[in-house]
């Protein structure tokens, strides 16, 4: 499955002539191609798919579709801990949740 993830940038550089961000995943820090959001800066949001930034999208939005990716249980099994570490920081409640839905899998 394919899976466009938000990301929070964290600096911005060009590297041989492309505009890329350090972006940060919740824990998870990646390097992104801003070649198709040449006017985004540090601190925005966007959503990422296979390295590339495609739409810049506000911080509720992006906490949102952690915490709803999270619920989904999609950030652990296709990521592991680190994804599903953001999608609790999104929303503490979500720990809660996971943690009842994991027990009830057992």
């Amino acid at each position: 499955m394919c899976l466009a993830v938000p990301g929070r940038v964290l600096e911005i550089e060009e590297r041989d002539g492309t505009r890329m961000a350090t972006v940060d995943f919740g824990g998870v820090v990646k390097d992104v191609c801003l070649e198709y959001l040449p006017d985004l800066r540090v601190g925005e949001y966007a959503i990422v798919h296979v390295g590339f930034a495609l739409q810049r999208l506000d911080e509720e939005s992006a906490r949102q579709t952690l915490a709803l990716f999270g619920d989904l249980g999609m950030l652990e099994e296709e990521f592991g801990d680190p994804w599903e570490q953001a999608a609790r920081s999104a929303d503490p409640a979500q720990e809660t949740v996971q943690e009842t839905a994991k027990e009830a899998a057992r």
